[in-house]
């Protein structure tokens, strides 16, 4: 599942099978969102894995700030590659919850209120994007993996 922060055109929420692209959504709200998409899923401990142990999660490619909680525990937030984080001291036995929470830039935003008949999310004084320009790379891409080994 992936939210997105309110007022900037996307829905609330979005169900996504696998990973992908936002900016190559076919929602335009989507498609055009700038701003915080929180993504969240459960997981379970890898067999093998014992406490104390680092358990390394790889982002993959992410488009543009990442920030990982688990449990409830902030583990911190990586703004270029590698994404790599060390959830070992979160993790517990049973279900784990995490969440990633990606930002990326208003360009895309720009983007999107200059489509014709758009209803504008952002201001700028200055137009600097037209409705035909290249939209950015954004989200939470992957492959997202989860290991003992860095």
């Amino acid at each position: 599942m992936v939210a997105f922060q309110a007022g900037r055109g996307a829905p609330a929420s979005l169900a996504m099978p696998t990973l992908a692209r936002l900016d190559q959504n076919a929602a335009p709200g989507v498609r055009y969102f700038s701003g915080i998409a929180t993504y969240a899923r459960s997981f379970r401990l890898p067999k093998g894995w014992k406490k104390g142990q680092p358990l390394w999660l790889d982002l993959g490619e992410v488009h543009d700030i990442a920030q990982v909680t688990v449990n409830g525990q902030d583990l911190g937030t990586q703004w270029h590659a590698p994404y790599r984080f060390d959830l070992g001291s979160a993790v517990h036995n049973g279900t784990n919850a995490i969440q990633v929470r990606v930002a990326n830039s208003w360009v895309n935003r720009l983007i999107g209120d200059a489509q014709p008949g758009a209803t504008k999310v952002t201001w700028t004084a200055i137009p600097t994007y037209n409705a035909d320009a290249p939209l950015r790379p954004s989200g939470l891409v992957g492959p997202v993996t989860l290991g003992t080994t860095r």
